[in-house]
């Protein structure tokens, strides 16, 4: 599930870097950082979740 999220994340910002996708927030190429750095956050809350729900030995 994470490297769905981060490719997607990553296929975003790409599109952003080569044309501004015109989101609110994302009007400049150079906003790309922010998109970047919402998948690694997913990423990081979704290894979170998986971590506390793993069963116990």
């Amino acid at each position: 599930m994470t490297k769905i999220i981060m490719v997607f994340f990553a296929a975003v910002a790409a599109i952003q870097l080569i044309k501004p996708l015109g989101w609110p927030g994302l009007k400049r190429r150079k906003d790309a950082w922010k998109l970047a750095a919402g998948g690694f956050l997913l990423t990081v809350f979704a290894v979170i979740l998986a971590a506390m729900f793993q069963p116990t030995a």
